[in-house]
């Protein structure tokens, strides 16, 4: 069986395209080659700046031959209907064959599809796989049709075995393949021919390439590590810069140069981001000062001064990124320290969405739900309301113009120039966060105020505009804040009513175009009435109503709840309703508990319970629940209450009435009944004790002691016997282990 080895040569091909290229090139050829009726027992894809390489082991050198029956006219058909059979088959009538049917004699073709070479099938996949593949952006170059990331010089393509190795006969775009490639560009630029792959992982190696860019990853931070030790420092860790660091270069050389004194009080984050952005430099720390001290450039040449010129250019560039960092920076300094008025004047011609007002409105909004969540999180109100509308403000600095990955951690530096606490400044660096699953959740209450208010004010604003994810779009990305807004609440164990919270958001949004439309005096109100949902003449005719609620803080808040009212009922559509907004909050907790291992139907029993908008009671109900189900007792009694409904379901549906109390143990005429009629007279106060306290695993231990008794009971008693009086007690008995179970969830949603 031979081994495929193919190259495509090209100019440098963007780092960040790389690894994706790898994937496409695997699937493209090794789909083809399957489809095409060849196996292989392993293959794999390895890139550089300037080569896509695949290799293929274990290649078989035929497809197989294949036989195909095909079903034909009836022998007595037309012989227009026989002639389209043939030309669909390529046989003629002398090739066909008679058989009986059913519906009498028909004709059936064999057809018989002979094995091609693998070299054949090889070129077609590879070209095919050429000319049609997905680069995110190509181009094209020279006279030819022929699209590429960058101009493509050369294609290996070659088949080995023991018997030696063939090129695979392939021409695309003039691009004849053959069995030679290059090296370096300046240390080994000459071709030379290779046999197999392991013939040119060696030669290239040899030509100062590493092939694999987890080798030069690995290169990479291995003498970047050691560069760093030999001063005392440490590589901060970036695998983002490592990974496309790695795809610059060929011939990794890592070499260590210091920043300059005058730059080293600049914010660490400055350093490290003006390094990263501007010249792919992975930034050393001293762990004795603290501060990034120096950096690592990864060089593709090795040099006869080891890299000295190289590190003096790349000094000479870094001191004037440097240079205008701290122009920037000091700059922003005098303006925060001067209160960042002129910034806070600025956002207000910053759109944040034209239905949903400024920066300047938003943060306005913000800030007043920052203060009423401050004291349900332990925060000073006060703190909260100005950690909110400072939070923001960076926004207009020219450091986050030039770094916007640093909005929030700019703000804090600000923040403390202007002299504000300390936990109103972290609170300015914290509120974006978490922005992903696996990002920190802040924890100071301050920050959890100003960011769950932040989260609150975006998903309120876009539900008030009809603006929700929609299968898998998600333009501004409420998904992840509502992620943001469940992770915060659980792991600072938030007792929050999100149904009050969200309304009072959306008040928010509401009073503030209405305050919009008043202040512009508009006497064409179509604008605010779409926004708002209402007919414009009865918006105008609120004029009056409205203006009188802007008088004093005092009626500008009772009427505003009054008007939202009158506006909210009169609103077509009910895409601001918080029970929506809830349910989509719903929706991604089941998918983060999923991801803790609770299953979604645990999830869905609990949500039918009240309190489902607190999500922390919500969590802890369906943890112990899980729990309890994991076990024998749990499963068993599950079964057993859910039969329980069942059966009370169906009676109730044809008695045509409720059987909810009643239950009298002087009825019983069974042994098994009394059991469970004591059990229960246990159980209930227990369950009913423990949820009030909350204490959820006490709830299960008190529901779980139900199992023995109820099993019996379903053993021994027919419930629907002759005797009506005893019927109608075995019914309501069965009412009192439904409701137990519906002091903790709704059972009958639980599947298995």
């Amino acid at each position: 069986m031979p081994d495929l080895l193919i190259e495509l040569f090209s100019e440098e091909i963007p780092a960040r395209m790389q690894a994706r290229a790898r994937k496409d090139l695997l699937r493209l050829v090794t789909d083809a080659l399957v489809e095409a009726g060849l196996t292989y027992a392993s293959a794999g894809t390895f890139s550089t700046p300037r080569r896509l390489t695949l290799t293929v082991e274990g290649l078989t050198d035929h497809s197989p031959t294949t036989r195909e029956e095909r079903k034909g006219p009836r022998v007595d058909a037309p012989e227009k209907a026989l002639e389209g059979f043939l030309r669909s088959t390529g046989l003629t009538r002398d090739q066909l064959e008679v058989r009986d049917d059913k519906k009498g004699q028909v004709w059936f073709a064999t057809i018989e599809n002979p094995g091609r070479p693998a070299a054949d099938i090889v070129a077609e996949a590879l070209e095919h796989a050429i000319r049609n593949f997905p680069w995110p952006k190509s181009m094209r170059w020279g006279a030819g049709n022929l699209r590429w990331v960058r101009p493509l010089h050369s294609i290996l393509c070659i088949l080995s075995d023991d018997s030696g190795a063939q090129v695979v006969p392939l021409t695309v775009d003039g691009i004849a393949a053959g069995n030679s490639t290059r090296g370096h560009r300046f240390m080994a630029p000459d071709s030379f021919t290779v046999t197999s792959f392991d013939d040119y992982a060696a030669k290239l190696r040899r030509a100062c390439v590493m092939i694999d860019p987890a080798e030069r990853e690995a290169a990479i931070r291995q003498q970047a590590e050691n560069l760093a030790f030999a001063r005392g420092w440490e590589i901060m860790p970036d695998e983002g810069l490592m990974a496309e660091v790695a795809g610059l270069v060929e011939w990794p050389v890592p070499l260590m140069g210091v920043i300059e004194d005058r730059f080293l009080d600049l914010p660490p984050e400055v350093l490290q981001t003006s390094m990263k952005e501007h010249q792919k430099f992975f930034s050393a720390r001293n762990p004795g000062t603290g501060r990034i001290e120096g950096f690592v450039t990864v060089a593709n040449i090795e040099t006869p001064d080891d890299g000295a010129a190289i590190l003096s250019g790349n000094q000479r560039v870094l001191a004037a990124r440097l240079s205008d960092a701290a122009f920037f920076y000091e700059n922003d300094l005098r303006e925060a320290k001067a209160g960042m008025e002129i910034w806070a004047e600025g956002l207000k011609s910053v759109t944040f969405h034209n239905k949903l007002g400024s920066q300047a409105d938003r943060i306005s909004r913000i800030a007043a739900l920052a203060r009423e969540i401050a004291p349900l999180v332990g925060a000073d109100p006060e703190q909260a309301e100005l950690a909110a509308k400072l939070a923001k403000l960076d926004l207009r600095s020219a450091m986050v113009g030039e770094f916007p990955e640093l909005q929030g951690i700019m703000g804090r530096y600000y923040a403390l120039a202007a002299g504000h606490p300390e936990a109103v400044a972290d609170a300015a660096r914290d509120h974006y966060s978490p922005l992903g699953p696996s990002d920190d959740v802040p924890t100071a209450p301050v920050s959890v105020a100003v960011a769950l208010a932040d989260k609150i004010d975006t998903l309120t604003g876009f539900w008030a505009i009809d603006e929700k994810p929609t299968g898998s779009k998600d333009p501004f990305a409420l998904r992840r804040a509502a992620l943001g807004v469940i992770r915060l609440v659980l792991q600072n164990e938030a007792r929050l009513d999100l149904v009050t919270l969200t309304s009072s958001a959306t008040i928010k949004h509401y009073f503030q175009e209405l305050r919009r439309f008043m202040e512009e005096d508009a006497e064409e109100a179509e604008s605010a009435a779409n926004w708002l949902g209402v007919d414009a003449a009865d918006l105008r005719s609120m004029k009056d109503e409205i203006r009188h609620a802007l008088t004093t803080e005092e009626e500008r808040e009772t009427k505003s709840q009054e008007l939202v009212a009158k506006l909210s009922a009169r609103k077509a559509t009910k895409a601001s309703n918080p029970q929506t907004l809830l349910s989509f909050l719903h929706d991604r907790l089941k998918v983060y508990l999923r991801d803790q291992g609770i299953r979604h139907d645990i999830i869905d029993a609990v949500l039918a319970q009240p309190g489902n908008d607190d999500l922390v009671l919500v969590v802890n109900r369906a943890t112990a629940l899980n729990d309890m189900l994991a076990t024998d007792d749990g499963q068993n009694l599950t079964q057993g209450i859910k039969r329980a409904s069942n059966i009370l379901t169906q009676a109730e549906e044809k008695d045509g009435v409720e059987y909810s109390f009643g239950a009298d143990v002087k009825f019983a005429e069974t042994d098994e009944e009394r059991a469970l009629f004591a059990a229960l007279d246990t159980a209930e106060p227990a369950i009913k004790q423990a949820m009030t306290t909350e204490d959820f695993p006490a709830a299960m231990t008190a529901i779980a002691a139900l199992r023995g008794p109820v099993d019996a009971f379903f053993e021994a008693v027919q419930v629907n016997t002759d005797n009506q009086i005893v019927r109608r007690n075995r019914l309501n008995l069965l009412s009192r282990i439904r409701e137990a179970g519906r002091q903790i969830a709704d059972f009958t949603r639980i599947e298995g």
